[in-house]
């Protein structure tokens, strides 16, 4: 069906434009006359000659969710039926890749299916998730709510993805840099000043020594060592896609030192952010907790909480199973205990999130704060270093001169 871009002005005299599917472009100006807009522009739009290349289209990301999510629940209270309302914000979508998701959800809902079972067609772009709470939200009339939530939900996410992004890229920068530097001085730069030295007849010292063979071997050797580089790439990749290569890079990095206590307490975080979210919102307590062990992102975590899911089902309480293991806290075992007992689960849960969420913050930047200064003494003297080692040479020929 042909797409039309359009400009139009409402009753009060905004302009506004979109895009819509019509047969032909009667059809287009009827559809848009009926919902009282005066037409200033309507015309075919031409068509993407990559349409259909999905590696050149636009990746949808969580912003693009989130607005949707947001604008979506803002029609529902208004009170506008599931499908205007759907059709109105795929309109509207600039992301022409969640454009085409969003009239395919149209098409199916206006075709008998739930909202919760045409947005299950696509689980890149909603997860199990985002669909359990639409479809929770449907039956208990409450799809308004569910959506608000969902929007605070996936924001808070989104901050503690970024939030360990930025723990995490902030060394790697560092470290890239100073291998990069080191590598031009040895392959560019240390072959000049030994070409120099050869001239001065005599033993160099032994850093010096050292730096040049250093500089020899990289020289000689470099194709090799990048496509070394690249191979083991490949092969931790190949790695992590095992299944117990998984679960032994996940368990360590649990234990690595000062990255795995954040690690821990954005798994707390986000554990306690997504049970409470869902039990909030109406869901089984068993079937959340077997989408909160999907969506956990760790391995090790993801098999903690299905056990815990499994005795749950045998009539243990949440907090007794989750004491079993070091990754919970006693604080946090201890308030889930309470908010079972209390009958205030949901709220408990939300609040450990909120500490820990916190908690997340200020790791992050005490670990900023320590590794500034370490990575900086470690860029420094590896370049002074070897500027040391090049220049004691011509430091030893200036004392013999004296």
């Amino acid at each position: 069906m042909p797409i039309y871009t359009w400009v139009a002005k409402t009753k009060k005299g905004r302009t506004i434009k979109g895009e819509l599917d019509a047969a032909d472009e009667k059809v287009a100006r009827f559809q848009l006359k009926r919902r009282n807009l005066t037409i200033k522009k309507l015309k075919p739009k031409p068509k993407d000659m990559f349409a259909n290349v999905s590696f050149m289209q636009p990746k949808i990301t969580s912003k693009d969710i989130v607005i949707f999510t947001r604008q979506f629940s803002t029609m529902i209270d208004a009170g506008l039926p599931i499908v205007q309302g759907l059709t109105i914000l795929a309109e509207q979508a600039e992301n022409t890749s969640f454009k085409v998701v969003l009239k395919k959800i149209v098409s199916d809902v206006e075709g008998g299916l739930s909202l919760a079972e045409a947005m299950e067609k696509h689980p890149k772009v909603f997860d199990k998730l985002f669909v359990h709470l639409v479809a929770a939200g449907e039956v208990g009339g409450i799809l308004d709510i569910i959506l608000q939530r969902l929007a605070a939900y996936i924001e808070k996410t989104q901050k503690l993805k970024a939030q360990i992004k930025s723990a995490m890229m902030y060394p790697l920068i560092v470290v890239v840099v100073a291998i990069i530097v080191i590598a031009v001085i040895l392959i560019f730069v240390i072959p000049v000043f030994e070409e120099m030295f050869a001239d001065f007849g005599s033993a160099l010292p032994l850093p010096t020594q050292i730096v040049v063979n250093m500089s020899r071997f990289i020289k000689g050797n470099i194709i090799y060592m990048v496509i070394a580089g690249i191979g083991a790439g490949f092969l931790f990749k190949a790695y992590r896609k095992s299944k117990s290569g998984k679960k032994n890079t996940d368990a360590l990095a649990l234990k690595l030192p000062v990255f795995g206590d954040l690690l821990k307490k954005v798994a707390v975080a986000r554990f306690t952010r997504t049970l409470g979210t869902m039990i909030s919102s109406g869901v089984p307590i068993i079937s959340a907790m077997e989408i909160v062990a999907k969506t956990s992102g760790n391995v090790i975590l993801e098999e903690i909480i299905l056990e815990v899911r499994a005795s749950i089902a045998e009539g243990q309480t949440i907090a007794e199973p989750l004491s079993e293991n070091d990754i919970f806290p006693r604080m946090v075992i201890q308030m889930i205990s309470v908010g079972e007992a209390t009958g205030a689960l949901d709220t408990m849960l939300t609040k450990i999130a909120d500490f820990y969420e916190d908690e997340v913050d200020t790791a992050v930047d005490a670990l900023t704060s320590m590794l500034e200064p370490l990575l900086m003494v470690f860029l420094g003297g590896a370049i002074g270093g070897l500027v040391i080692a090049m220049y004691l040479p011509i430091f030893k020929m200036a004392a013999a001169l004296e």
